[in-house]
């Protein structure tokens, strides 16, 4: 309980400082620098969840048995450009999805809110012609929205798509 307690206080007195929610400004100097690093504008944050392998909780079920066929729980995070957590959730039972973690998590339910204060849409480099949406970008596994892409399926793709999952892809990596 101790342990506990002690980690709860350390995250409720670090947190505002160490992982304040990003503003406008902060969310434009991301999508700049995820244009420069990975040729793909617009885009504010990479998010992916990790399975971590655990003993099987007493009188759990099958709530933590995943896919992978053993027991675990998911770290869901969010990354910028620069590899550093913008939002973490820990905890959710490894029999969940990406896309429920994400749904389910605080993140997730601004994003689905518009609360997350992102920039307004704009054009993407060299258009006039349509504006777009700051976007996160997540693998196959998240649903598509409004503020989250994901590449692609990989069967039959023209050129323009096959470098569209190249580009999400050098972008997603920082959570990986």
């Amino acid at each position: 309980m101790v342990i506990r307690e002690t980690c709860l206080a350390i995250w409720d007195v670090l947190h505002p400082a160490v992982m304040a929610q990003p503003q406008k400004e902060d969310w434009l100097q991301i999508a700049d620098i995820f244009f420069q690093s990975c040729n793909f504008p617009n885009c504010v944050g990479a998010i992916d969840g990790k399975h971590i392998r655990v003993k099987k909780p007493i009188r759990s079920g099958s709530q933590f048995f995943n896919y992978k066929k053993y027991f675990s729980f998911v770290l869901f995070a969010v990354c910028d450009a620069n590899y550093c957590f913008r939002y973490i959730d820990v905890g959710s039972y490894g029999s969940s999805s990406d896309s429920a973690v994400l749904g389910h998590s605080a993140f997730g339910q601004m994003l689905n809110n518009n609360e997350l204060d992102l920039p307004g849409n704009t054009t993407l480099p060299g258009t006039t012609y349509p504006a777009m949406p700051f976007v996160f970008v997540g693998d196959e596994a998240f649903a598509l929205g409004e503020h989250l892409m994901k590449p692609y399926s990989s069967r039959g793709l023209s050129i323009a798509r096959r470098v569209f999952n190249y580009r999400l892809t050098r972008a997603r990596r920082v959570v990986e």
